[in-house]
């Protein structure tokens, strides 16, 4: 990791900063990608698909939050390197950087917030999606095969469905 405070006389300090918000700009758009091809695979009903890329989204986020750490100790450094205090946000500490690196400095921002913003709007999605397919599963293999479950009720009156075992085919070839 690069830091404020051991680079070279020759390279501008802010440059740590911008390198850490797009290394963390990037992660948080592979792990979008990731969410929206799952998104595909919860459309196409490829519950397989769906449960091959939990282990990439969990490693794929593990890898985001790691930039996000790395860029939140950059900008730490760079705060204690021009008398900033280390607990402020970037977007307060734009004062401090030359007046020609705010503008890419408020564009990565505004990108990182934005796709943060649309990775929690399509994790919500899937999980509403993936939510509504299993009470869809719930009601629809009973209502198939009827003979197939029982339900009973328990003293508190909550339904509990199990499914008997001694039912024949539900499909016969004719003929």
């Amino acid at each position: 990791m690069i830091s404020a405070d051991t680079i070279p006389a020759a390279v501008p300090t802010w440059t740590p900063v911008v390198e850490a918000l797009r290394s963390e700009l990037a992660e948080y758009g592979g792990l979008l990608q990731l969410i929206d091809g799952q998104q595909k695979k919860i459309f196409a009903l490829d519950s397989e698909g769906v449960a091959e890329f939990v282990p990439q989204l969990e490693q794929q986020a593990e890898t985001a939050r790691e930039r996000r750490d790395e860029r939140e100790a950059v900008v730490r450094d760079f705060a204690r390197a021009h008398g900033q205090p280390t607990e402020r946000p970037l977007r307060q500490m734009l004062t401090a950087f030359p007046a020609e690196v705010r503008p890419l400095l408020e564009a990565l921002i505004d990108e990182i917030n934005h796709l943060l913003q649309r990775t929690k709007q399509r994790t919500r999605q899937n999980q509403l999606m993936l939510r509504r397919l299993v009470e869809l599963h719930h009601e629809l293999v009973p209502a198939l095969r009827p003979q197939a479950f029982t339900k009973t009720y328990s003293r508190s009156g909550q339904v509990a469905v199990a499914a008997t075992t001694a039912v024949g085919p539900t499909y016969r070839a004719a003929g």
